[in-house]
């Protein structure tokens, strides 16, 4: 082997080495950080995207209860209410939901109710919902609203219990 291709190897090496070792860095930093959700604000009392400043990505939430699924709402029937910006599929839906907003709101904010029975903030996801108790919950995931339905008044209890604390992370 040249002297040249040898310190180009060593160079190699080093860079590689280098490369793995901000690698562990990142993964130590993103872990340390806690759970990330990704397009939510996790800083806030509502769910809210941080790019567009909609509270449950856009979705009617009158329509959970209406139409049993979840509807996008459109740009031409808005409503701001507490800090976030909420769509309606038409102008009913917008009215009822100014007339009662706390009929209609997802419950914790739009937080997983599993999460927040734990004492942890995290995002729920407008497709996997359910309506119990006359209450929408968004739920992160399948497997957290199978944990929910499985015994929803011990998680509802718990998540009522730790939503002071929770609110009290999540608003400076």
């Amino acid at each position: 082997m040249t002297t040249a291709r040898r310190k180009r190897k060593q160079f190699c090496a080093g860079l590689a080495a280098l490369a793995g070792l901000v690698a562990y860095a990142v993964l130590v930093f993103v872990l340390a950080a806690g759970p990330l959700t990704v397009g939510a604000a996790a800083t806030e009392r509502i769910v809210v995207d941080w790019h567009t400043g909609l509270a449950i990505s856009g979705y009617d939430p009158v329509a959970f209860f209406t139409d049993g699924k979840p509807v996008a709402g459109s740009p031409d029937f808005e409503l701001r209410y507490d800090g976030a910006v909420w769509r309606f599929t038409n102008i009913g839906n917008r009215a009822a939901f100014a007339a009662q907003p706390n009929v209609y709101m997802p419950q914790y904010g739009g937080y997983d109710p599993v999460g927040v029975s734990h004492g942890v903030a995290v995002a729920g996801n407008p497709n996997v919902w359910l309506i119990t108790g006359e209450k929408l919950f968004l739920f992160f995931d399948d497997g957290r609203r199978q944990k929910f339905v499985t015994d929803p008044a011990r998680v509802i209890g718990s998540a009522d219990r730790k939503w002071p604390d929770v609110l009290n992370m999540l608003t400076p």
